[in-house]
């Protein structure tokens, strides 16, 4: 509705897919599907369910009555309640034995963490479509030299294809970050109230075995290996620290990532992508704002300040839970994992789409180059019988001109000029120019990239290959 505020990262920079993995449905159909699990469970460890109570569960799983549910929660002031009373209405056969034992920590909780899975499942897929735009890119200008920056000062030639590499790398310490905290994600499971499964002992008349084994029972059902040993009312409020902080880390390479790029086409060597019809100022019609790469960095942001709410969550939770993390965690969660996503939405954009002016980088190449060349140009010298001490000053003298006719006249660079005239150097103006060649200066940057992508990216693109496919829409 128009009258009423809707979230922009619904609205205007998350998936689809990553919108709907937090969506009511999939919460609500989870919790079914954990109460499904439960009672299947219960009835594998002899308690007195039917086959027929269960199917009748299974098979309103996603035909949720929410008129009814959310009609009973007026009532009773108690979402969880309310849906268990909406669920029997359903099926009624299987009314007596929805929820049986469990708290509602045990959807609550448990759902919580099924969907962050979900969610981080998405992440990964996404960061391996980078990788996999910017490995492209990085092969294609692996040997085109340009400057390198220290303190955003020229400093010594690289190539554009080895700089990507570095936005390579440390999405690379993200992917190995993500891939462990997702395989070892555990349940909250089958742990009651306080988490002492006191209630669990009662159903199984005191035999423990079967009340641990029903903990394992759920946890595999839903698609986990284990279920935390011991629990509060909650699962540990830190694996929301631990999650969020993962996706600060993946939101910090893109931010850098995104201010290079910004950097760059304020240089004119790089651009994201510009459309045919974009306008990039509403004053100034030439413009050609990075406005994507501008957004990136703006949600990253959000995303590096959001990891301190479950940070603070964890710290402050009371004995065995304290209600205060609810409303926190129910916004910091999801918009942590919507914000990212929008992030990497304009990561893919941006990655498979950047024009690369070379004729610029070139320029810019020339004119610092001869500062770079001189030692390999007086070395070179020395060699045919020059003075090393007295070729010194004359690069010092030349130097000190090129420098004034850059800066203070906005000249050209003339000291290859200089020492191509000056004989005391013993060099042809040929062989002074295969001296100064950029890709000499290089060094190993083009092997670099090639040995990088083999040994660090491709076995990460083969693992994820089916998601390569994925296809980023920019709203706006």
């Amino acid at each position: 509705m128009k009258n009423l505020y809707n979230n922009p990262l619904n609205s205007r920079y998350s998936s689809s897919e990553m919108s709907y993995i937090f969506s009511d449905h999939m919460k609500f159909s989870t919790w079914r599907k954990l109460w499904v699990a439960l009672a299947e469970g219960e009835k594998e460890l002899d308690l007195n369910i039917s086959e027929r109570q269960i199917e009748q569960l299974r098979a309103y799983i996603n035909d949720i009555n929410y008129d009814v549910a959310e009609a009973r929660e007026k009532e009773v002031r108690h979402d969880v309640m309310s849906h268990v009373y909406a669920y029997g209405k359903q099926c009624p056969e299987a009314k007596g034995i929805i929820h049986l034992g469990a708290t509602s920590c045990y959807v609550g909780d448990n759902t919580d963490i099924i969907v962050m899975k979900e969610a981080l499942s998405l992440i990964k897929k996404k960061i391996a479509v980078v990788l996999n735009n910017l490995k492209k890119f990085a092969l294609e200008y692996k040997d085109m030299p340009t400057l390198g920056f220290t303190h955003f000062q020229p400093a010594q030639l690289t190539t554009v294809g080895k700089r990507a590499t570095l936005w390579m790398q440390d999405l690379v310490m993200d992917m190995e970050n993500l891939e462990f905290l997702i395989s070892t994600l555990k349940l909250r499971g089958v742990k009651g109230t306080t988490g002492t499964q006191a209630s669990f002992m009662n159903l199984f008349e005191g035999d423990e075995e079967k009340v641990k084994t029903l903990d394992i029972i759920v946890a595999k059902k839903m698609g986990f290996n284990k279920s935390y040993a011991v629990t509060g009312q909650t699962y540990p409020r830190k694996l929301d620290s631990i999650v969020l902080n993962t996706l600060s880390e993946i939101a910090q390479s893109a931010y850098k990532f995104s201010n290079d790029l910004r950097l760059l086409q304020s240089m004119k060597e790089i651009e994201e992508p510009f459309e045919k019809s974009q306008i990039g100022s509403s004053a100034m019609a030439y413009k050609r704002n990075p406005m994507r790469s501008e957004r990136m960095g703006s949600l990253a942001r959000y995303v590096l300040v959001d990891a301190l709410n479950p940070a603070i969550t964890a710290a402050t939770q009371w004995f065995e839970r304290t209600l205060d993390d609810s409303a926190n965690k129910r916004i910091a969660m999801a918009e942590g994992f919507l914000a990212l996503d929008g992030v990497l939405n304009l990561y893919i954009n941006i990655s498979e789409g950047m024009v690369v002016y070379d004729k610029v980088i070139k320029a810019h190449v020339e004119s610092e180059l001869p500062f770079m060349a001189t030692e390999n140009i007086m070395m070179e010298s020395v060699k045919r019988g020059g003075d090393r001490q007295e070729l010194h000053e004359i690069i010092r003298e030349y130097s000190m001109e090129a420098t004034k006719r850059v800066k203070g006249e906005g000249l050209s660079n003339n000291l290859i000029d200089n020492i191509i005239k000056d004989e005391r150097f013993k060099l042809s103006k040929e062989e002074i120019l295969k001296i100064i060649d950029p890709i000499k200066f290089t060094g190993r940057a083009s092997s670099q990239v090639v040995e990088f992508i083999e040994e660090y990216v491709n076995n990460i693109l083969e693992e994820n290959e089916e998601a390569l496919s994925i296809k980023s829409e920019i709203n706006v």
